[in-house]
């Protein structure tokens, strides 16, 4: 059974954006793996920028920087 999660940043994803990349990320194991896609489990967590850092920054500082 694949476990997929898949995090995002909460910007505003649509509801039919997140489904295709659920239904798109179950089609590849399938055709990768030969992975069975009723016991394919997809998540999505959406992450509010303050709490994603990179490089020892939280995203929303570097987006006002406009890095």
């Amino acid at each position: 059974m694949p476990y997929v999660n898949i995090k995002i940043t909460r910007e505003g994803a649509s509801k039919e954006q997140k489904a295709q990349l659920i239904a798109g990320v179950t089609q590849l194991l399938q055709e990768v793996l030969g992975k069975n896609p009723a016991t394919t489990v997809v998540v999505i967590d959406e992450v509010e920028t303050d709490n994603w850092g990179i490089g020892g920054e939280s995203v929303t500082v570097r987006r006002q920087r406009g890095s």
